[in-house]
Parts: C-alpha cells; structure tokens; sequence
C-alpha cells in the first residue's frame, strides 16, 4: 500500500496548508454534515478497502455489526442524501478515521462540483468572500491516482463480499 500512504500524505499536506491559512474551516472534528449528506455511495478501491478493512477488524463486534446493517440498508436503498455507514451517528464520529478512504480524507479541501461532491457551508462562505484566497486541491490528479490503486466499488459492496467470505480458522 505504499502508493496509498504516498496519496494520503499528499492530500494530508493540501489539507495542513488550507488549515494552516483558515484556522476558523470549518471541517474538523463534531462536524459531520458531510458523512449525514453525501451525494452517493462512497466508492473504495481495492487498496482503500484493505487499509480500513484492518480498521474494522479492530472495532467492537456490535459496533462493526452496526456499521455491516447500516451498510446492508444503505445497498437496499442508496438514495440520496445519503449517509455514510461508518458514523457513528450518536457521536457524529468516524470509528475507523485513521482508516478512512481518499473521498473521506479530501471531502472538503478537494471539490467535484460537476460530482456534488463539495460542502454547501463551505461553498457559501467562499461565495461571501470569506475564504476567496482558498487554493483548492486538484481532485482530478487525485482520481487518476486512485486509478491505479486496483477496482473501485462501492463501500457497500465491499461490505456485502466481506461478508460473505468464508472464515478461515487458524491451527
């Protein structure tokens, strides 16, 4: 996974430098209008499903048999807003943060108007002028790296596989 962790100190530093120029943005942590509202269901190559697999395996068996019916529902009826199956919707925080996918990582620093993926909040104070020396990060550059990481599926379906593989007992 070293490409992985390459793309996620990148995205780390756009997302350090934004911060460091907005101390008042307004991603951080107890916001999580972005996880209650996205517009789809957030896709995972075959790399970022492996890194927050190991993260899942770490979590409370209610607590992952929580996330596996939320994601069970989600794949029934992914209409949106959607919300991610990872929050924890007490708290409004993520269990697997460390472990989270590129989209996570990126949601808010990175914009894909054409996508829906953007933060209407932060949307509106750039267009009030309060964040216009914002430098976005390039999401295009991102996707072409993501490309290369292995398929890309919904969170949901790699749920479902998951699941469904047959467990193996050590000797």
């Amino acid at each position: 996974m070293p490409k992985l962790h390459q793309l996620h100190r990148d995205i780390d530093a756009r997302v350090g430098a934004i911060r460091d120029a907005h101390p008042d943005w307004l991603c951080g942590k107890g916001c999580d209008g972005c996880c209650r509202h996205l517009a789809d269901v957030p896709r995972l190559t075959a790399a970022e499903w492996a890194l927050l697999r190991e993260g899942l395996a770490r979590l409370a068996p209610e607590r992952l048999a929580e996330i596996v019916g939320n994601a069970a529902a989600l794949a029934r009826q992914p209409s949106p807003p959607v919300v991610c199956p990872l929050l924890d919707r007490a708290s409004g925080a993520c269990p697997v943060y460390a472990q989270r996918p590129v989209a996570c990582r990126s949601y808010g620093f990175y914009v894909q108007r054409d996508k829906g993926l953007y933060c209407g909040d932060i949307e509106s104070r750039v267009d009030n002028g309060a964040l216009g020396d914002v430098v976005w990060g390039n999401h295009d550059a991102i996707d072409q790296r993501l490309a290369a990481l292995g398929e890309s599926r919904p969170l949901t379906e790699w749920v479902a596989l998951w699941q469904n593989e047959p467990v193996v007992h050590g000797g």
